[in-house]
């Protein structure tokens, strides 16, 4: 994991972890479609992502510390990813990011539950919060 940043902007260092083209669709996929395989993320990716590139950005997500990756108890070779606090704390981002591209890209839709969450007001984006939390933290 790189330690050194190109500058002590938290900006700058925040891009460095999310800002390439596809960190912010796994962390999307696995929030709001409950993707959490390799194979479903890599097939149902709208965008087409690479297997090679979903393997790098998955490896880095969980050097992060934004996912976690376990055996999956249903299946020997197959791996479960999860969300940290971490990467649950990353919600209004996306949210945001969404309501943005909503309002300002002229062919944008929002995805269903983006939509639903937006409209729900601060509750059901809290409640949400809550149930990836169930979902994907240890108890």
């Amino acid at each position: 994991m790189r330690t050194s940043h190109r500058s002590e902007c938290v900006i700058n260092q925040t891009l460095e972890v999310l800002g390439d083209q596809w960190t912010l669709l796994v962390i999307r996929d696995i929030v709001f479609v409950d993707r959490r395989h390799f194979r479903e993320l890599l097939t149902k990716s709208l965008e087409g992502i690479a297997s090679n590139i979903l393997a790098d950005r998955l490896r880095k997500l969980v050097e992060q510390g934004i996912i976690t990756k376990s055996d999956d108890p249903t299946h020997k070779q197959k791996a479960i990813y999860s969300l940290t606090e971490k990467g649950i704390a990353l919600v209004p981002l996306l949210l945001e990011m969404a309501a943005w591209g909503d309002e300002y890209l002229p062919e944008s839709e929002l995805c269903g539950l983006a939509r639903t969450l937006k409209e729900g007001g601060p509750d059901m984006r809290a409640a949400f919060m809550d149930e990836l939390r169930k979902t994907h933290l240890p108890a």
